[in-house]
This record gives structure tokens, C-alpha cells and sequence, in this order.
């Protein structure tokens, strides 16, 4: 094939998703070099990493804080290397998820109702109902996620969130279907549906064979699967997102799309729902891999 590239795969980095980008990365780094590219594999525990001579791009495999909030990006931006993904600003914004919840309401993309706590003795806020949901607001991949199905558990919800994050975030629990929504060259793909066996999608139900179920493309009528398309497509224009991101987003009985966050640097693995949702449009995981690139390249107007 032409055009064979040196690509620098960073994956690994400091992050408490650390393990999921590993295998993220290798498997990326498997696929691109079946396409023939050179691919360099780097993890950048520290900040003393250098980009090895004559890349011709990064491929970003790293999830959670340093990967994801936008300190890797900009890096890159100051190294005047090309990368895949969102840039450093819309990074920034879309992993802070109570800046990406600003950003949906002013671009009025439907998000649950939310306040904003930074001390485990905050008390029950007045008018609200159980079950709330409680997470760090700069972590990724349900990293620090609690459910208070109770009040009385509310306390230990908070402390526990705080562990990952000076803030955490508070919101209604939506009642619903869970879908996430990929977005890949500013289009949106078939809706994934999450169904958890036991309980609800978080960091354990994620990671572990056999926890989870997954349909693709999501059993919607038309008009509602455009509906939760249109909302995605939304929040990944609202942050600003560009080349590709992954949008999670209940949808209530009613039928209504509720965004829950903006995801960047979606998982690929595999088995990872970014992957799932570009086969069920036709691409299969190495076209996936090298559309990511192309679209990098396209950026310095270069063509693959």
C-alpha cells in the first residue's frame, strides 16, 4: 500500500486508567502496522518523554487525566506534532464535566440537572430526590462513580468521590436506557446500547468479559435514533470537539436524549464501543485505526 508512515503510538502515561490505555494502544499498534506503517510504542509515565525522530503523527491511545484533560495535547501543540483526536482546548472542556455540562446547556443539548460539591460535609441539597449520582468531576472511565440510592448514604458517597477530585459532581440519576453515540469525521454512528447484567455500567461492569451487554445498532425507530444522534453530535460540537469522541447518553422512558459526558479519547480495545459502533457502519477495526490517522493528516493537509 503507499504511503507507509512512522507513527508514534502514546499509550500507558500516569493516569488511573493506565491499564485500559495499554491495551488501547496495543491494540491500535497491532492493527496499524497489519497496514504496514512503522509504529514506535511510547508511555509517558513522566514528563521527560521525547517524540522519536521523523513521526509523521501521534496516535493517542491514552485515557483519563494527562491523555485526556488536555496537558498531552498541548505539549504536542508546543513540539508541532500532528495528533489524533480533539485538540488541547476542547480536551480540557470536555473532560471538566461540569464545563461540559455548561457548554450542552448553553448550546441547549439536553443534560441532567446538576449542582457542584467540593466537601464530603456538604448536606443533602434541599428539594432533591433519591437516587442521585455522585462523580469526580475530572476523571474518566467511572473512575470514582457512587450511586446514593439512599440519603443516608450520601455522606460516604461524597467522601469517596473526593478521593479522585477536589470537585465532584452531583446529578439526578436518569431512569432510562443507557447508549453511547460515536462520533467519528463530525459524523455521527450507530447508537451503541449498554446493558449491564447486574447493577449499573460502571468501571467493573466496563472492564469485565461477560459483565455487560451490548447491541449495535440500538433497537430505536428512526426518528428516535436520530433524535440521540442529534444530541451527541451536539455535545461534541459544543465542547468543540474535531475528528472523533464517543457520547454517552440516556434516554429517559419518555423517549427524551439526556447527554451524560463527552468522551475524547474513547477506549479501542477490541472489544471497546467506539470499534463496535464503526463496524456496524462498515469499518472494521484496522480502517478504523487508519481513518483516525487520515483524519490527523488531513490537518496539515496532507493525504495518506
Amino acid at each position: 500500500m503507499a504511503g507507509k508512515l512512522n507513527i508514534t503510538m502514546l499509550l500507558g502515561g500516569p493516569g488511573a486508567e493506565r491499564e485500559v490505555s495499554l491495551r488501547s494502544g496495543a491494540a491500535v499498534a497491532k492493527a496499524l502496522r497489519s497496514l504496514g506503517h512503522q509504529v514506535q510504542v511510547l508511555d509517558p509515565r513522566d514528563g521527560s518523554w521525547t517524540l522519536p525522530a521523523g513521526t509523521d503523527v501521534v496516535f493517542l491511545a491514552l485515557h483519563g487525566t494527562y491523555g485526556e484533560d488536555g496537558t498531552v495535547q498541548r505539549r504536542l501543540d508546543e513540539l508541532g506534532a500532528l495528533y489524533t483526536g480533539c485538540d488541547a482546548e476542547s480536551s480540557r472542556i470536555a473532560f471538566d464535566k461540569v464545563l461540559t455540562k455548561k457548554r450542552c446547556l448553553e448550546a441547549k443539548v439536553p443534560t441532567a440537572k446538576f449542582l457542584v460539591v467540593n466537601s464530603e460535609k456538604t448536606p443533602w441539597p434541599e428539594n432533591w430526590q433519591p437516587p442521585l449520582v455522585v462523580k469526580p468531576v475530572r476523571q474518566g472511565s467511572s473512575v470514582g462513580l457512587q450511586f446514593v440510592e439512599r440519603v443516608e448514604d450520601w455522606q460516604k458517597a461524597l467522601a469517596e468521590a473526593l478521593k479522585f477530585d477536589s470537585e465532584v459532581l452531583v446529578e439526578e440519576k436518569i431512569a432510562g436506557r443507557e447508549t453511547t453515540v460515536g462520533i467519528l469525521a463530525g459524523q455521527p454512528l450507530p447508537i451503541v446500547e449498554v446493558r449491564p447484567k447486574t447493577g449499573s455500567y460502571d468501571y467493573k461492569n466496563k472492564y469485565t468479559a461477560g459483565c455487560t451487554e451490548y447491541f449495535c445498532p440500538a433497537d430505536f425507530d428512526p426518528a428516535m435514533t436520530k433524535r440521540i444522534q442529534s444530541a451527541a453530535l451536539g455535545a461534541f460540537q459544543a465542547v468543540g470537539g474535531r475528528d472523533y469522541a464517543r457520547v454517552d447518553v440516556m434516554v429517559r422512558a419518555s423517549g427524551e436524549p439526556v447527554v451524560l459526558e463527552v468522551n475524547t479519547l474513547p477506549g479501542m480495545t477490541e472489544t471497546s464501543l467506539l470499534p463496535k459502533a464503526a463496524a456496524a457502519a462498515g469499518l472494521d477495526y484496522a480502517q478504523l485505526c487508519q481513518r483516525m490517522v487520515d483524519l490527523a493528516l488531513k490537518r496539515n493537509g496532507r493525504k495518506h
